[in-house]
Order: C-alpha cells, then sequence, then structure tokens
C-alpha cells in the first residue's frame, strides 16, 4: 500500500475515535489528506535537493576539513569507504553533486601538505637516476 495513503488512513481512523464520521466523510478525507501528504512530501524532497547548490558544493572543500554533501559529516578526507556508505562512487559523488571529475575530496591545507612532501622527495629525480645507473651496469657487464 502507498505510503501516503497508510499515513491518511491512520489519521483518519484516529480522527473517527474522536468523533463520529460518515463513510463519504472518511473516504473524502483519506483521499485529500494522501494527496497533501504526497505534496508535502514531494515538495520536501524537491526542497532538498534545491538546497544543495553550486555555492553549497563549493563550500563543500574548506581549508580544514570537507563536508560530505549526504550526510553532512565532517571529515580531513572524503575517503570512499564513507562513500561507499551512502551507495556511492567517488566518482558517482563528484557527477552527482556537478564537480569536475579530478576534483579531490581531501581537504585543502592537507592537500597542500601532501604535495610538498612528494615535492620534497623528488622521486622523479630518483627513478632516473635509478634508470641511468641501471643503463650504465648493463653497458659495463656488456
Amino acid at each position: 500500500m502507498d505510503d501516503y495513503l497508510s499515513a491518511a488512513i491512520r489519521i483518519v481512523m484516529a480522527q473517527a475515535k474522536v468523533r463520529v464520521m460518515s463513510e463519504d466523510e472518511m473516504a473524502s478525507m483519506v483521499k485529500k489528506l494522501a494527496a497533501s501528504i504526497r505534496c508535502l512530501g514531494e515538495s520536501s524532497d524537491a526542497a532538498e535537493e534545491s538546497q544543495i547548490d553550486a555555492s553549497t558544493v563549493k563550500n563543500s572543500i574548506r581549508e580544514k576539513s570537507v563536508t560530505c554533501l549526504v550526510c553532512g559529516s565532517v571529515f580531513k578526507i572524503l575517503s570512499a569507504r564513507h562513500l561507499a556508505s551512502h551507495g556511492l562512487t567517488p566518482e558517482e559523488y563528484k557527477e552527482k553533486f556537478g564537480m569536475k571529475p579530478k576534483t579531490p575530496l581531501v581537504a585543502k591545507s592537507l592537500q597542500r601538505m601532501r604535495k610538498k612532501k612528494m615535492q620534497d622527495m623528488r622521486l622523479w629525480e630518483k627513478r632516473t637516476q635509478a634508470k641511468t645507473a641501471a643503463k650504465t651496469k648493463k653497458v659495463k657487464e656488456a
């Protein structure tokens, strides 16, 4: 049975216990209540979706935190594990809220710290040095 209809029936049953009602009056009251409850439910769903606009999405990634736009929880990293609890992948989450595909779901300060750490490590230089060392070793052996 429709949720709206069952809710309307429960309300009318409670009303019928308090006062005397005819069958026609109960039927019309159920019909009106079900329609009203349905309209309220649909407008609240639309209101929830409209609350998440572009500025909310843009402000969800802040300097020291990232806010999940589904549940409102605050994190430093919006992990795939958390998004899975909402039945979403990071790609689906970004698409759902209109984010660019390469947008990191990480607090800005943490993102900068990771970038600086990687630059300090200079892994690209170590890899090229290892490759040239391996090449010279092969040349010496031959």
